[in-house]
């Protein structure tokens, strides 16, 4: 077996003319122009003859080409796939470990430390990797969306993983999504991946970049425009010209942070940038393929890119050459604005962001390609050159690797370190609140700057205090040289060391790949043995990190009542606030001990207290939501939770359904949901259902006990009766709304999906 499973030329050899089938049948179906978006996801139907087809209102069933777990979900990943009794995965498999290891001095002794405290974790994934024949990156490979752009994503991929910024291979022209781990169980296990037929968004670019602007600036402008709602159960295609003048990186950086729009991803086509890209990382020898198939399969139709507000629900329209740098944050990446302006937002009454920068870090899956950092690079140099160094913590992450060798080969990471910077470890890091931080910085309100791609509450370093705002990584690297926010590199100056003021100019076009090619640096990679059927895997009962799964119990066919509310939220909620990461990372792979954490950064939408709740059968207050939830299980009583808008929204984070499930939740009713949680919600067998009025949100009081009536009759499309019971002995009846299709009804009944899987297979 390759190092690489199925080579991609072969893979594609296979693929390409499959999906031409597949699209010729459907389009005597549908007879109009495809999109994009289309021609990818159909051209991998299970049934093109048979499949519905209406946006927005069918669930698609697909066969995916590849599957990637990172190793935090890879955890629940493998301890539900072997449930399945499967002997081997269905598809191509992999699992990166990049979530555990913890920035805390640099990159070589973070890794060590690292690898003796995830020894458990990581034997576990090794060995279940070799079992299954699913292939296996060591700590310190690089993160999982950059390692995947390396050597697994090429136009026309069908790509889905555990990780909500999976879209970052749509910078090569794959369609990949971020999915929940029984999402990816049931496809490894070989049944048809299902997601609901997204809408269509175009963003039509013009012009090309210039100067200080970046495809960062892409993103950040589009999520100031659609929010981190506007594209929810859509995929955003970038066409146009314009998109045609960004490299594939530049494209990665873009379709990445799409994940921040509630996107189910965002794709770019196939071209020449794409083809460049795949030779310097050894895959030259797809281009004839891609050439050959271009405009049947990677692009959209000629009439769809001239005439895109017809074919399109939405169609927003960029010029490349008038976009300005910008940065945004805090708290949520779509509060958006030109950097332009934030100095004048510092000064302006109610502002509440400190102008002094606590901290700079650039780097992560989203922005540490070679031309990103030859880019911060020329920053860091002309910086030098003026005897000037960073003056705020300047904290740099390689994202994969092949890149950390690579530029440190060709100069530009002596340069990041000359200005001061500290090279961490390959790996999330600070991203995702791995993050050793001195507490002193973050024990009062404090700004930070980041290349990142969220930025909510808590989410870097776990404090509240701490205001992230993300910009490019050029941006970022001359923000550390002034310290301040409100300085602007296009117009302001900087006291070198000879005192004199100069000012930076924007950072040369950098090289999109090296001259020569990538530097491979250490082997990282383990591929799986032919048979690995003879492989035993162990857990110790008696392990804090890792736990055996058991099924959930089916439904018992009655009606839920009396449900007491575990936590009514209020504002945004997302599965960082549900399912915090950070410290209880280390616990993701024993659920028991990790559902402690249950919605623990989430705000009561009565008391305006964060991650305390009231037990309702008792009213014992000031207890955390697991304390409460634990009470009602041992009491036999289920429980609600009531959400506020796009609840869920955010990473992929499985957690935030199976922690509820196995505490006793039977529902999730909110005023709406971000698309993978309410997946991950009925994958585990919990109702998530929506108020057809949202202002009934506001009808709920905190001591109510609440009645799901009639759930004998749960159908498609068909509402949910909702009875309110008030303390006072009234009763008020709402109605709920659900997008449960035939088929997700049956998880809630079996009580998972994965119990369906079990059925079918006895």
């Amino acid at each position: 077996m390759s190092a690489l499973d199925e080579s991609p030329v072969v893979m594609a050899a296979r693929l390409y003319p499959e999906m031409a089938r597949k699209l010729e049948i459907v389009r005597r179906r549908i007879s109009k122009p495809l999109t994009l978006a289309d021609k990818v996801l159909l051209g991998h139907l299970d049934d093109p003859a048979g499949q519905e087809l209406i946006p927005g209102s069918s669930y698609l069933k697909l066969r995916p080409d590849r599957v990637v777990f990172q190793d935090v979900l890879g955890q629940t990943g493998m301890l539900q796939f072997m449930q399945t009794l499967r002997e081997r995965v269905a598809v191509p498999t992999s699992i990166h470990c990049d979530h555990l290891i913890q920035a805390r001095v640099d990159g070589a002794s973070d890794l060590r430390i690292s690898v003796l405290e995830n020894s458990e974790v990581y034997d576990f994934l090794r060995s279940a990797a070799a079992k299954y024949g699913a292939g296996f990156w060591e700590p310190g490979a690089g993160i999982i969306h950059q390692v995947v752009l390396e050597h697994y994503a090429f136009p026309g991929a069908l790509i889905i993983g555990t990780d909500s910024h999976t879209p970052n291979a749509g910078g090569l022209g794959a369609c990949a999504v971020g999915v929940g781990g029984a999402d990816a169980v049931e496809t490894i296990a070989g049944l048809p991946w299902e997601v609901l037929y997204p809408k269509h968004i175009a963003v039509y670019l013009t012009g090309a970049l210039s100067g200080w602007t970046a495809p960062k600036d892409v993103i950040l402008n589009v999520a100031g425009q659609l929010t981190v709602s506007g594209a929810t159960n859509a995929i955003v295609e970038y066409i146009g010209p314009g998109a045609r003048t960004i490299s594939a990186t530049g494209k990665a950086t873009i379709t990445n942070m799409g994940a921040e729009l509630g996107a189910t991803t965002s794709m770019f086509p196939a071209d020449e940038h794409m083809l460049t890209y795949l030779d310097a990382t050894g895959r030259g020898d797809l281009a004839p393929l891609i050439q050959q198939y271009a405009s049947m399969l990677f692009e959209p139709d000629a009439a769809v890119e001239a005439d895109p507000e017809r074919y399109y629900d939405r169609v927003i329209r960029i010029d490349l050459s008038a976009l300005e740098p910008h940065i945004v944050g805090p708290h949520s990446p779509d509060r958006a604005r030109p950097l332009s302006h934030l100095a004048a937002e510092l000064k302006s009454a109610g502002n509440t962001i400190p102008e002094t920068i606590s901290a700079a870090l650039i780097g992560s899956c989203t922005n540490s390609s070679y031309e990103d950092m030859s880019r911060a690079a020329d920053v860091a140099a002309q910086a030098r050159a003026h005897g000037l160094k960073a003056v705020v913590p300047f904290l740099v992450t390689p994202g994969s690797e092949q890149v950390r060798a690579t530029i440190a080969r060709d100069g530009q990471l002596d340069e990041l370190e000359a200005l001061g910077g500290t090279v961490l470890a390959n790996a999330c890091g600070p991203c995702i609140g791995q993050w050793h931080r001195d507490p002193r910085a973050t024990a009062t309100p404090n700004a930070i700057v980041t290349s990142y791609n969220r930025n909510f509450p808590r989410r870097n370093d776990g404090s509240p205090a701490t205001m992230n705002l993300i910009a490019s990584p050029e941006i970022v690297t001359a923000l550390t040289l002034a310290g301040r926010l409100s300085f602007n590199p296009a117009t302001d100056s900087l006291i070198g060391a000879d005192g004199k003021p100069f000012m930076l100019t924007a950072p040369k076009p950098a090289p999109e790949v090296p001259p020569t090619r990538f530097a491979p640096g250490r082997t990282t990679y383990v591929a799986p043995p032919a048979d690995g059927r003879d492989i035993t895997l162990s857990v110790d009962p008696a392990s804090e990190r890792i736990q055996l799964m058991q099924p959930w119990a089916a439904w018992d066919g009655r009606d839920f009542t009396g449900m007491p509310v575990v936590l009514k939220t209020r504002g945004k909620t997302t599965t960082d606030h549900i399912s915090p990461a950070g410290p209880w990372l280390r616990f993701r792979g024993h659920l028991d001990k990790f559902s402690d954490n249950l919605l623990n950064g989430a705000t009561n939408a009565y008391t305006g207290e964060i991650g305390k709740t009231t037990n309702g059968l008792t009213g014992e207050s000031g207890l955390t939501p697991a304390q409460a939830a634990r009470q009602y299980r041992a009491a036999g009583q289920a429980w609600v939770v009531i959400g506020d808008s796009n609840y869920g929204e955010g990473s992929s984070r499985e957690h935030a359904a199976l922690s509820p499930r196995l505490l006793g939740g039977a529902a999730v009713i909110a005023r709406s949901f971000a698309r993978i949680h309410e997946s991950n919600l009925k994958k585990q067998g919990l109702l998530a259902l929506t108020f057809v009025d949202p202002d009934d949100y506001d009808r709920i009081l905190d001591d109510d006990r609440i009645d799901l009536i009639g759930l004998d009759r749960l159908a498609p499309k068909e509402p949910v009766e909702c009875r309110f019971n008030h303390a006072d002995g009234s009763s008020e009846t709402v109605w709920l709304k659900h997008s449960y299709s035939d088929a997700q009804l049956q998880w809630f009944r079996a009580g998972s999906a994965l119990n369906v899987l079990h059925k079918s297979a006895a």
